[in-house]
């Protein structure tokens, strides 16, 4: 085994990912000069504020030391000694005979999510004996869940009938996960006595502080997502009139109703499981502020910014924008991160094909492996290595847009190779040491795994300062 020798400190992917106190608008930010209104819809950050006050609600983890050992024994958190802590200290690289890989700058856990899995640890360990529940998947990752349940975390899932929490009760444990939980699981929760565990990335928080801001000043919410995503779901709770688009179509939809008008019924059918109850396009569109699902391309959300500026503009004018359009920075700096550094991995003359692991359920997975794809790169996304068959070379992997495929021949042993690998968000490192531990094994059978090397922790923004 050779291994490259160009040497940098440890722990560098974490950083900068808390959400900064300096605002970094997507385009000018403009201030509503509005007078604040009596508010109108739910009240979010009164609704937060009050469960502090209930003693039985926690939302800081306590880095319990027990926690993090049950969480390095399962694989669930940053390597350490593994091969993608040793390829931090090589400058991301790694030769194993013909095949070179080469990480994605950043990649992997972001320090909301690793927050959050540290703090469902955190909440088994402390109470023992009680039931302990998540209100949906605390992460999009397979490995992570499956470890959750065998803790017995029962994870409370919606079957196509909405979600069933009449098994939860007063003294239960009820863990809110790292995407959120909406307005009315955290008031029903509030009421039923349970002690809460919140685990919503301060991220995601920062998104419901900008739509309670357009609830108080009666901005409707424009929100760019998914509207079946557990985030969306959460933020649109959180807003008072809104409306969903998930692409710069949609957007561009409802840009030319806001200048031109349009078929009111074919909007709203367009929209009908995106919009807030009751919504109607002709009044609700005057006044407008824009947010976003925190893994959405971070491109996408700047265009609609600006396409959504230009729209108030020309319709009202640059003495009245203030009044017609809103905007606050809200786009999250790690799926940012990620993204830009996929950008330049691909880019790279030297990559032959690129690998992506991630839940196939993760947006921002998704979001990364369509760069590749856009690139013109063979890519494969997968979500484990049990995805991979060494014996026979083949993969089974899904395509940016939702197809599953399976890849006879992906790799051709005695050819040299140069693999660029990257990982979504909510992927630990473990998940990206054993897809290509199958990689090294489908070219050379006798490979026998790398060998542990302490590599010391990855450094955290509260570690930091």
């Amino acid at each position: 085994m050779q291994v490259f020798a160009n040497r940098q400190a440890s722990g560098f992917k974490a950083r900068a990912e808390r959400p900064s106190r300096i605002s970094r608008a997507l385009v000018p930010v403009v201030h509503a000069v509005a007078a604040e209104t009596k508010q109108v819809g739910p009240d979010g950050r009164t609704l937060r504020r009050s469960l502090n006050q209930t003693g039985r609600y926690v939302r800081q983890p306590t880095n319990d030391p027990t926690s993090q050992v049950k969480m390095d024994e399962h694989g669930v958190g940053y390597s350490t000694s593994g091969l993608v802590a040793q390829m931090r200290t090589l400058n991301n690289l790694w030769k194993e005979g013909d095949v070179t890989v080469k990480l994605a700058k950043a990649y992997g856990y972001c320090w909301g999510v690793e927050r959050a899995v540290r703090m469902a640890y955190e909440a088994r360990m402390a109470h023992p004996e009680k039931k302990v529940f998540v209100t949906n998947e605390i992460i999009h990752n397979p490995e992570v869940n499956s470890r959750l349940k065998e803790m017995n975390i029962e994870i409370v899932e919606d079957e196509g009938k909405g979600k069933d929490y009449s098994m939860i009760g007063s003294g239960d444990v009820v863990i809110f996960p790292a995407f959120g939980a909406t307005v009315q699981e955290l008031t029903d929760f509030k009421e039923k006595g349970v002690q809460m565990v919140d685990t919503t990335c301060p991220w995601v928080a920062k998104v419901w502080n900008s739509v309670d801001t357009h609830t108080r000043k009666q901005y409707t919410s424009v929100i760019h997502g998914k509207y079946s995503h557990e985030e969306t779901i959460a933020t649109a709770s959180f807003a008072s009139n809104y409306i969903i688009v998930k692409d710069l179509k949609e957007a561009q939809y409802v840009c030319d109703y806001i200048l031109q008008g349009g078929n009111r019924d074919e909007f709203l059918s367009k929209f009908s499981k995106a919009v807030s109850e009751g919504f109607d396009p002709d009044t609700m569109l005057d006044r407008v502020g824009l947010a976003n699902q925190t893994t959405m391309l971070k491109g996408e959300t700047e265009q609609i910014g600006k396409m959504l500026e230009k729209t108030m503009l020309t319709k009202y004018g640059p003495a009245k924008l203030n009044e017609h359009f809103l905007l606050m920075e809200t786009i999250c700096d790690a799926t940012q991160e990620r993204q830009d550094a996929l950008y330049e991995m691909v880019a790279d003359p030297d990559i032959d094909m690129m690998i992506v692991v991630g839940g196939f359920n993760s947006s921002n997975t998704s979001h990364l492996q369509e760069i590749a794809e856009h690139k013109g790169l063979a890519s494969f996304w997968v979500d484990s290595a049990a995805r991979i068959d060494v014996e026979k070379n083949v993969i089974l992997h899904k395509l940016a847009h939702g197809e599953l495929k399976e890849t006879t021949g992906w790799l051709n042993p005695g050819k040299p190779v140069t693999i660029g690998i990257t990982s979504g968000a909510s992927t630990p490192d473990r998940a990206v040491e054993e897809v290509l531990h199958k990689v090294f094994k489908i070219y050379n059978p006798n490979f026998a795994g790398v060998a542990p090397k302490e590599c010391g922790r990855v450094a955290t923004p509260d570690e930091e300062h």
